[in-house]
């Protein structure tokens, strides 16, 4: 199926996850409004393609230490230019305690743990060894995607 969204649509949706932000001109006269509080959308680590159906624990990292990073839905959390969205500061993932993996994709979800919903998968540009005593940093600018 071909992707017939407008660049007007795919740059609001863009704005409205990612920076909470308004996405006007649509439904009543405010269109789709923010959320009252920002919240966070939750970076994950995965040791396989999650794949388009999957969850944010699909293939999930399970080192001992692990956990998934709140990045907040504002401009200081995300990058949005168009629909073209980059983390806007670096994210360092816990520190190994112990166990490891091996980090080929990044999520981007709405869960803290758990099944979650995984909103976008993002393959890493190297895979990531993550070993006791490794925090792994995903520089800003590194998670990079495209509303479509």
């Amino acid at each position: 199926m071909a992707n017939n969204a407008t660049t007007a649509l795919k740059n609001g949706l863009a704005a409205l996850i990612f920076n909470n932000a308004a996405l006007t001109g649509l439904g009543d006269a405010g269109g789709l409004l923010p959320s009252a509080a920002a919240g966070a959308l939750y970076i994950s680590a995965h040791t396989a393609d999650p794949g388009v159906g999957g969850t944010q624990n699909t293939s999930e990292a399970n080192y001992m230490g692990y956990a998934r990073v709140a990045v907040a839905r504002t401009s200081a959390g995300w990058t949005v230019n168009g629909a073209n969205v980059k983390n806007a500061a670096d994210v360092l993932l816990p520190e190994a305690t112990g166990g490891a993996s091996n980090v080929t994709f990044f999520g981007i979800g709405t869960a803290a743990s758990g099944a979650g919903k995984l909103l976008f998968k993002i393959p890493a540009t190297q895979a990531y060894a993550v070993t006791t005593g490794v925090a792994l940093k995903i520089a800003a600018g590194v998670i990079d995607v495209t509303v479509e």
